[in-house]
Order: structure tokens, then C-alpha cells, then sequence
């Protein structure tokens, strides 16, 4: 005898749980399978300003333990582990961890994506303390502040351009010498008076020790380096979706990221997917919850539509 539950969801961030909070309110029995580190990216986020409904702002844990809680009351069950594969061939599908497996009538893909980082300790000390990969969620507490970001495409110009509205100043820092980046946005940041540029050069290193002061950065041509006073660094070389386990089995594009093939739902009919593991382009909580929200009604009215009773737990 083992339980069929009307939806596994895969990760705990604001997709995942707010996927979980509709399910369940629904009737359908829900597992969230949470992941070792559980609430995803804000879970590093020091606070959280931009969310609707928390005027005075709140921190990030904070507010992931708010959403594990509300997902909770309407009954879904939460274990704290990664997922280790997945087997969609047929239905119920069947998700495997540590622990065991757990079988599904319904799948929800909420793994997010991981900002890439340059991989030094310093940077890494100093997470929440003035190093962040997101210029939209922490630009408004660095004002008249100095700036560092880190990147030569799209996104390290435009989030360059978008910290001057608080920075007094930002440096762009590039390891090559010439940028990724479109031409009309390299035009944009040019023009920019608050945005000035180093080329061939790489960050070595993030200097502080509660909070950034600095960053020491090395000519990749030369060898010379020179220490560049700021108060806070952005990175921006791109993220990486957490799709390596569904590779070969769920649509994505080049970079990993999942495509949809109608509304939330993949090319597996039944296994849908909500968040940042879908978008390259917004990557805020709140469009990530509000891609929960369409999941769960999605995958909802997909069981509906294959006359599966929901909120009714199988046995078997």
C-alpha cells in the first residue's frame, strides 16, 4: 500500500510554495519535496522591501517561513530533501530521493535558478553584507553609495544603469576588452555620467569584514592590480537554471532553462513548472509566486480534464 499524491512539487521557493498552497486549498493531497537548503533564493536575501503586503519590509527567511507555514495550514507535507531522479514515463509519476520514493498523479518543476558567482571567499563572507546578484531586489539600499558590477553582457548594463538611480557612482568591471552586451545598451551606460568602465580586469577579491569597503582587482593582460574603494558589488554574469536533473526528459532551451509547451505546462503532459526555472527575465518572488499560482490551477484543471476526481487520495 503506498500513497498517490495529487502533486509532488520539487522546491521550496515562492513557486514551489505558493504551487503548494493552491493545490492543497484545492483539496489535492500535496508533497513538497523541499531540497537540503530550503526557500531558495531569498533565503539569502537580507531583506525584502518590494513585496506587496509587507510595508516595513521583511527579511528573507522571514518571509519564506511565512510562505512554508501558509502551505502548511491547508495540509501539504513538506520533507527537507533533494531530489535525486524522477521517472515520468507513466503515470503516477515517481520521484525519488534519499529516503525512498513518492509517487504522483501530478508534478510541479519549482527548482529555481542559481546566480552564478565568481567562486571567492570573500564574496561569499560577504553575501547580504554587500555583495548581491540582484540589482532590482538590493539597488535601494545602496544609496549615495559606490558600486561595483560585475559583467559584459545585457544584464551587467542594464543592472549598472539601474543602480544609478541610489549610487553615486558604479564601475563596471570587465574581463575582456570588448562587452557581450547589445550596442544599444552599451550606448545606454556609456552615456551615463555615473558609469565609468574597467576593461581587462578581473575582481580577485572582496574586501571587508562585516560589510563591503572595497574590491581588489587584477589586469588580466598586465598582472597589476589596484584596490577600488566601494561599498557594495553586484555580480552580473548570469544565472543557471536547476535543471540538470530533467535533462533529456523536459524541454529547455540552450542555456537549461525549461520552455512550456502550453500555459505552465512541459512537454510530459501532467509535470508542469513554475518560476525562475522557467524565467531569464524578471526573477523576483513575486513573479515567481505568481507562476505557483498558475501551475496549481493549471495542473488542477488538467486532472479534471482526464476525469481524475480532484482532491480524492489514491491507494493502491
Amino acid at each position: 500500500m503506498s500513497k498517490v499524491y495529487g502533486v509532488i512539487i520539487i522546491g521550496s521557493g515562492p513557486a514551489g510554495y505558493t504551487a503548494a498552497l493552491y493545490a492543497a486549498r484545492s483539496n489535492l493531497s500535496v508533497l513538497v519535496l523541499q531540497g537540503y537548503q530550503t526557500g531558495g533564493q531569498l533565503m539569502q536575501t537580507s531583506e525584502v522591501e518590494n513585496y506587496p503586503g509587507f510595508e516595513e519590509g521583511i527579511l528573507g527567511p522571514e518571509m519564506m517561513e511565512k510562505f512554508e507555514k501558509q502551505a502548511q495550514r491547508f495540509g501539504a507535507e513538506m520533507i527537507p530533501e533533494d531530489v535525486i531522479a524522477v521517472d515520468f514515463t507513466s503515470r503516477p509519476f515517481v520521484v525519488t530521493t534519499d529516503s525512498g520514493e513518492y509517487r504522483s498523479r501530478a508534478v510541479v518543476i519549482a527548482t529555481g535558478a542559481s546566480a552564478k558567482w565568481l567562486g571567492l571567499p570573500s564574496e561569499k563572507r560577504l553575501q547580504g553584507r554587500g555583495v548581491s546578484a540582484c540589482a532590482t531586489c538590493d539597488g535601494f539600499f545602496f544609496k549615495n553609495k559606490d558600486l561595483v558590477v560585475i559583467g559584459g553582457g545585457d544584464t551587467a548594463m542594464e543592472e549598472a544603469t539601474f543602480l544609478t538611480r541610489y549610487a553615486n557612482h558604479v564601475t563596471l568591471v570587465h574581463r575582456r576588452d570588448t562587452f557581450r552586451a547589445s550596442k544599444i545598451m552599451q550606448d545606454r551606460a556609456s552615456k551615463n555620467p555615473k558609469i565609468s568602465f574597467l576593461m581587462d580586469a578581473e575582481v580577485t577579491e572582496v574586501l571587508g569584514d562585516d560589510a563591503v569597503t572595497g574590491v581588489r582587482v587584477r589586469n588580466v593582460k598586465t598582472g597589476e592590480t589596484l584596490e577600488v574603494p566601494v561599498q557594495g558589488v553586484f555580480l552580473a554574469i548570469g544565472h543557471q537554471p536547476n535543471t540538470d536533473l530533467f535533462k533529456g526528459i523536459i524541454n529547455t532551451d540552450d542555456v537549461g532553462y525549461i520552455v512550456p509547451v502550453e500555459n505552465t505546462m512541459t512537454n510530459i503532459p501532467g509535470v508542469f513548472a513554475a518560476g525562475d526555472v522557467t524565467d531569464h527575465r524578471y526573477r523576483q518572488a513575486i513573479t515567481a509566486a505568481g507562476d505557483g499560482c498558475r501551475a496549481a490551477i493549471d495542473l488542477e484543471r488538467w486532472l479534471e480534464s482526464q476525469g481524475e476526481d480532484v482532491g480524492v487520495e489514491n491507494w493502491d
